[in-house]
């Protein structure tokens, strides 16, 4: 299947329509007519298309990352996620276990891993 299908026509259709432009302007002109009257039929179409959702509302707010053990970099690796509308939700990703938690509201100050005593982070104010 077609990704981006209508971002795709629409760009033909501009490309279509510059295209004609140039072609009229360097003399040609049933060339550039031809093909400046498809980029706005081109245009047209893609600007009547719906855009294509990969993910529902749902999925969306239930999205997690997947749970699997972060490369060791020399400290502790982890990874916060934290949604940017209501209900605020931060999901965090323990590198040396791969165990994902979830908690209600922005990240924390400090958080250990419930699941293998590691400190992820402390922050000092």
């Amino acid at each position: 299947m077609v990704q981006h299908g209508k971002e795709n026509i629409l760009v033909a259709g501009l490309i279509c329509l510059v295209t004609g432009a140039f072609l009229s302007v360097g003399g040609i002109y049933s060339m550039g007519a031809t093909i400046g009257v498809g980029g706005v039929v081109l245009f047209v179409l893609g600007m009547s298309m719906k855009s294509q959702r990969t993910m529902s509302p749902e999925e969306i707010e239930n999205w997690l990352p997947a749970a699997e053990q972060l490369p060791d970099a020399g400290r502790v690796m982890y990874r916060v996620d934290t949604t940017l509308d209501e209900p605020i939700r931060s999901s965090i990703l323990c590198g040396p276990c791969g165990t994902v938690t979830v908690i209600n509201g922005h990240k924390p100050s400090e958080y250990t891993c419930p699941a293998c005593g590691t400190r992820l982070w402390l922050e000092e104010e």
